[in-house]
C-alpha cells in the first residue's frame, strides 16, 4: 500500500488564529518573570554576582537571556562580549544588541554557524551586519560543526575584571524558546569563566590544545566523561542510578556502558524524546533500563543527567547521545554545583518519568506503548505550567518550584 503525507507541514500553521480551528490549539501560555529578574530595574550583573541562576524555559521568560546581551551592549564598564550562534531568529534583539556593541567601540566576537540546518541563509545575513559593524566574527571550524551555546562577558569593575558566562541546552532563538524546554544557566564562577575563555580561544584559532577544567567539551571530553560516571554508578552495582533525558539516544560507546550498568544492576531510566537505538528489557541485558518519549505542547529539546553518587550529580548538555554531538562537534557538558539547582533538574526528571499522558514507553518488542498507570492523569508539561504560574502569583522563584515539585513526589 502506498501512504500520502504531505510535503509541506508548516502549511498547517494558517489554521492557527483561524475561525472554527480554536479546539485545536493547545491552551495558551505565557513564560513567567520570576526573581531574581522579576525587577527588571536590577541590573542583571549584580544578580549574577550574588548566586548562580537557572531559567527553565519555555516556563520562564527568554527576556533575561536577551537583557544579559543588551546591558552588555550599553554598559560603558563592559569590555568584551563572545557568544556562540547556531539559530537566532529573524529579528533578534541579541545580534542587534552585538552590533551595538560592536560599533561602540567594544570588542565583540561572534562564532556563526553556517551550516545550521534550516538556518543558514538567515545566519549568513547575520554574520555581515555583524562584520560590519567591526565585530570579529568566526564562521567555525573546518570540520567539526559548532553547536554549543554560550555567551562570556568580561567587565570591568573597581575590584578588577570580572567574568559573567552563560551556559545553556538550546539556542539565542526567542521563538523557539517559547515552544522548547530547554535550561538556560547564568553564572560568574572564576572557574567556568576561565574555561569559556578557553572554548572561545579554541574556536578562534588560539589554542589547538584545549583541556576545560569544569566544563566538558566534544570531540575530545564529553564522551569519555559520560562514560566515566556511568562506570562510576556501575561500581555501586543495585545502589546505583542513572537517569538522562536526551533528544536522542544512538551512541555505541555510551549504549554499550549503559547495558554493562544495567547487568549489574544499576537502575537507569532513560527520557528519549526521539530515535533511541537501546533496548530495555531484554533479559540478561537491559531489565534494569526504562526508556520513555515525551511528545506534548512542547519540544522536549533539554539534555540533562542525573548520576546518584557522582560530585556534581547533575549535569546539563548542548549534546545529544548521538556520535555526531560527542564526535563531530562542539559541544559543552556544564556539571552543576549549585545545590539547589541541582535539586531542581533531578526533580523535574523524576516528574517527566511521572507522565502517563504525554508518556510512551519504549517495549523489549521495539514498540511504544501508553503507559499503564492506574493513578491519576500526570501531565508533566502542565503541572511545569502551573508551578510556575502558581510561583508568578506568589512573586516567588525556584525555592517555591523545588518545594511543590518534592510534594509532587
Amino acid at each position: 500500500y502506498s501512504t500520502i503525507l504531505p510535503l509541506n507541514l508548516g502549511a498547517y500553521w494558517q489554521i492557527v488564529g483561524a475561525k472554527g480551528f480554536s479546539h485545536l490549539l493547545y491552551k495558551p501560555y505565557s513564560p513567567k518573570l520570576l526573581v531574581p529578574f522579576a525587577n527588571t530595574n536590577n541590573s542583571i550583573f549584580s544578580e549574577i554576582d550574588k548566586k548562580d541562576i537557572m531559567l527553565s524555559l519555555p516556563f520562564e521568560s527568554f527576556s533575561p537571556v536577551e537583557k544579559m546581551i543588551v546591558d552588555a551592549s550599553r554598559d560603558p564598564n563592559v569590555l568584551s562580549i563572545r557568544i556562540t550562534l547556531y539559530r537566532v531568529g529573524t529579528n533578534s534583539k541579541i545580534v542587534k544588541a552585538l552590533i551595538d556593541a560592536a560599533e561602540s567601540g567594544k570588542m565583540v566576537t561572534a562564532v556563526v554557524e553556517l551550516k545550521a540546518r534550516f538556518d543558514e541563509e538567515n545566519n549568513l545575513f547575520w554574520a555581515k551586519a555583524l562584520e560590519t559593524a567591526g565585530a570579529h566574527v568566526i564562521y567555525g571550524i573546518r570540520g567539526l560543526k559548532i553547536h554549543a551555546k554560550v555567551a562570556h562577558v568580561i567587565r570591568e569593575t573597581n575590584e578588577g575584571l570580572k567574568h559573567y558566562v552563560h551556559l545553556a541546552t538550546g539556542n539565542y532563538n526567542p521563538s523557539t524558546a517559547k515552544v522548547y524546554t530547554d535550561i538556560s544557566f547564568f553564572t560568574s564562577n572564576k572557574k567556568i569563566a576561565e574555561d569559556a575563555t578557553k572554548i572561545f580561544h579554541h574556536i578562534t584559532g588560539f589554542s589547538k590544545k584545549t583541556k576545560l577544567s569544569k566544563l566538558q567539551m566534544s570531540p575530545t571530553q564529553i564522551k569519555p566523561k559520560v562514560i566515566s560516571l556511568i562506570e562510576a554508578e556501575m561500581e555501586k552495582g543495585k545502589e546505583g542510578e542513572i537517569i538522562a533525558k536526551v533528544n536522542s539516544l544512538v551512541d555505541v560507546d555510551v549504549i554499550s556502558a549503559l547495558y554493562k550498568a544495567a547487568k549489574v544492576g544499576v537502575k537507569i531510566k532513560l527520557i528519549v524524546r526521539g530515535v533511541c537505538s537501546i533496548r530495555p528489557g531484554v533479559k540478561d541485558l537491559s531489565e534494569n533500563i526504562q526508556v520513555i518519549s515525551i511528545v506534548g505542547k512542547y519540544l522536549e529539546h533539554s539534555r540533562v543527567f542525573y548520576f546518584k553518587h557522582g560530585d556534581p550529580k547533575v549535569y546539563f548538555s548542548s549534546a545529544d547521545w548521538m556520535t555526531r554531538n560527542l564526535d563531530r562537534r562542539i559541544e559543552i557538558l556544564t556539571p552543576v554545583f549549585d545545590r539547589k539547582i541541582g535539586k531542581y533538574l533531578e526533580y523535574y526528571l523524576r516528574l517527566q518519568l511521572k507522565d502517563n499522558v504525554q508518556a510512551r514507553e519504549l517495549r523489549v518488542d521495539g514498540e511504544y506503548y501508553s503507559v499503564e498507570d492506574e493513578e491519576k492523569e500526570f501531565n508533566s508539561q502542565e503541572v511545569m505550567e502551573k508551578l510556575y504560574s502558581q510561583a508568578y502569583k506568589k512573586h516567588s522563584g525556584n525555592d517555591f518550584i523545588i518545594e511543590k515539585m518534592e510534594e509532587l513526589l
